[in-house]
């Protein structure tokens, strides 16, 4: 899953050139933040509070970025609290109020697209925010996700440097098969890993953090503590459970990738329990979306922001925008997540990681 820092000028770059991964369980109930009916209401449909960058920073950066550039619009929002089925009646419901763009983030991407298509036959745009959801969708907003998927395996292979053989066993988890984006990481990763380590246990860990911690302890069980050169986690959500069932088997020291750079993350990072994280800049990927969104509410031209094109498993060719992934480790923290604000020294350095800050020059 489902689920990078980019600094200033990267940033800058990426939105100057263009404008997951996850899904889980939740019981959170929808959270509507402005609704109304009429075309001046953009749709933004999340798919779950168990990612925490989807509560903390898209809805609040996307909602913003609205209200700055369409002064009258309004953003109705909801959360599909990881179920397929309740955001597929939330499209439905956006629709019945006469909502004109939906920007949705699927839990299942091919689950809905009846209802995406169905939207958009009675006039309504669609984007598809971080995952490209399948069915008639006017634009997709993105990171590179094969990207995201070497720069993890890269990073595995940096923090193995010698061990980095065709006998060092690598235990790979990768995202949700219902997510898109999963596919594209770990192509990614392969593309980086194959060859240079031997993947020696690969399962989907669905991008929960118990289910990961499950396949890592059957991995151990059958490749053995010892063996086990380094564990691949498609992101940080996963990891978390996955250091915890590796200090639990009295494994220490060897690497695990993640991604998202949520703040658990970066504190493993410091820590040494977790070796590096992507981080996918939450504001511009919002930004980006609600401008694409705001100018196809006002009758806009797009071509200009979706310069690519991507081809959705339902094999429609999408405009598309797509911004760069950064990795990160301990050694570019301050370059990025701190550089770029979306972490304070103070968020990172609680007491317990205090130590581990100071050795890390961040205190």
């Amino acid at each position: 899953m489902r689920r990078v820092v980019i600094g200033t000028a990267a940033v800058s770059m990426a939105l100057s050139v263009a404008a997951c991964g996850k899904a889980g369980d939740d019981k959170k109930s929808d959270s509507s933040s402005s609704s109304s009916s009429g075309g001046k209401t953009i749709g933004l449909l999340l798919p779950d509070s168990v990612t925490a960058r989807y509560e903390k920073f898209d809805h609040p950066y996307f909602e913003a970025q609205v209200k700055q550039l369409c002064a009258d619009c309004t953003v109705d929002y909801a959360n599909a609290a990881g179920d397929a089925a309740k955001q597929a009646q939330q499209v439905s419901t956006m629709v019945t109020k006469g909502v004109k763009v939906i920007v949705i983030s699927a839990q299942d991407s091919a689950a809905i697209k009846s209802s995406i298509d169905a939207a958009v036959a009675k006039g309504v745009k669609v984007v598809a925010y971080d995952r490209l959801a399948q069915g008639k969708v006017s634009a997709y907003v993105s990171f590179d996700n094969v990207k995201v998927g070497e720069l993890q395996g890269q990073a595995l292979l940096d923090a193995l440097g010698s061990k980095a053989t065709t006998k060092s066993k690598v235990v790979m988890i990768n995202g949700d098969d219902a997510d898109p984006n999963a596919a594209q990481f770990k192509a990614g990763a392969h593309k980086a890993l194959d060859g240079k380590v031997k993947i020696a246990y690969e399962q989907s860990g669905l991008w929960k953090d118990t289910v990961a911690a499950q396949k890592v302890k059957a991995a151990i069980t059958q490749l053995g503590a010892k063996n086990i050169a380094g564990v691949y986690s498609a992101n940080d959500g996963m990891a978390g459970g996955i250091a915890t069932t590796l200090k639990g088997a009295g494994i220490s020291g060897i690497p695990l990738t993640g991604q998202d750079a949520e703040l658990a993350g970066i504190q493993r990072i410091v820590a040494g329990t977790q070796s590096s994280t992507v981080y996918k800049a939450f504001k511009p990927e919002a930004d980006a979306a609600a401008t694409i969104a705001v100018d196809l509410l006002q009758g806009k031209s797009i071509s200009s922001l979706a310069t690519t094109t991507q081809t959705s498993g339902s094999g429609d060719k999408v405009p598309s925008q797509l911004l760069t992934p950064v990795s990160v480790t301990k050694a570019n923290i301050n370059d990025t997540v701190i550089k770029d604000k979306l972490y304070t020294v103070a968020d990172i350095c609680t007491a317990e990681f205090a130590k581990a800050c100071k050795a890390a020059g961040l205190q």
